[in-house]
C-alpha cells in the first residue's frame, strides 16, 4: 500500500515537473518581449518580479488545463467547461469590472479568481510605487494612489498575490493527481 502510494507520487510529480522547462522556457520569452514592450521600468527587481508571476500565471493555467482533462470524460468536454471558467475569470478579474464596482454578491468570485491575483501582482509590482502625479479632471494624485482608489489594490499585497498563485497551482495540480488516480473514464 505505501510501496503504491509513493509510486502515485513520484508519477503524478514526474507528470507536472516535466511542464516546468516548457513553462520557464515561454515564461522567458514572452516576458523578455511584452516587458521592454510595455515599457515598464527597467530595473532588475521589477523585471524579476514580472518573470515570477508570468511563470506562475502560465503555471496555474496548464495545471487547470490538466486538471479539466482529468476531470472530464474527453478533451471536448473539458474545453467547453474551461471556456466557461476563463470567461467568469476575464469578466470578474477586477479588469474589466474593477475590485470596487463588483456587487457584493459576486465579490467572493474575484478572491477564487487566479486572473484577479495575477492582475494585482503585476499591477502592484510595477506600478504600486510610482508617484508620478495624474492630473486629469476626474483624478488628481499619484499613480500609486489612483491604483488603490480606482482598483483597490493595497501596495503591501505583492507577496500575498504571488502566494495565492503558488496556492492556485498547487490546488490545479493536486486536483489533476487525485483525477487520473481516482477517475477512470475508459470503456471496455
Amino acid at each position: 500500500m505505501a510501496l503504491q502510494l509513493i509510486r502515485f507520487t513520484i508519477l503524478a510529480a514526474a507528470q507536472g515537473l516535466v511542464e516546468v522547462p516548457y513553462i520557464l522556457t515561454q515564461t522567458i520569452l514572452y516576458g523578455v518581449i511584452t516587458y521592454f514592450t510595455i515599457g515598464f521600468e527597467r530595473t532588475l527587481s521589477k523585471f524579476v518580479l514580472y518573470l515570477v508571476f508570468m511563470f506562475l500565471t502560465f503555471t496555474y493555467f496548464t495545471f487547470y488545463g490538466m486538471m479539466a482533462v482529468g476531470f472530464t470524460p474527453n478533451q471536448h468536454l473539458a474545453a467547453v467547461i474551461s471556456s466557461a471558467f476563463y470567461s467568469l475569470w476575464n469578466l470578474l478579474s477586477g479588469f474589466l469590472v474593477q475590485k470596487p464596482l463588483i456587487p457584493v454578491w459576486w465579490i467572493w468570485f474575484y478572491y477564487i479568481c487566479p486572473v484577479a491575483w495575477t492582475l494585482q501582482g503585476v499591477i502592484l509590482s510595477q506600478l504600486g510605487d510610482v508617484e508620478s502625479i495624474i492630473d486629469e479632471p476626474t483624478f488628481h494624485g499619484t499613480v500609486k494612489e489612483f491604483i488603490e482608489l480606482y482598483f483597490g489594490y493595497k501596495p503591501d499585497m505583492i507577496g500575498v498575490s504571488a502566494a495565492v498563485l503558488v496556492c492556485f497551482c498547487a490546488l490545479f495540480f493536486s486536483c489533476f493527481a487525485l483525477s487520473i488516480k481516482y477517475l477512470n473514464f475508459q470503456r471496455r
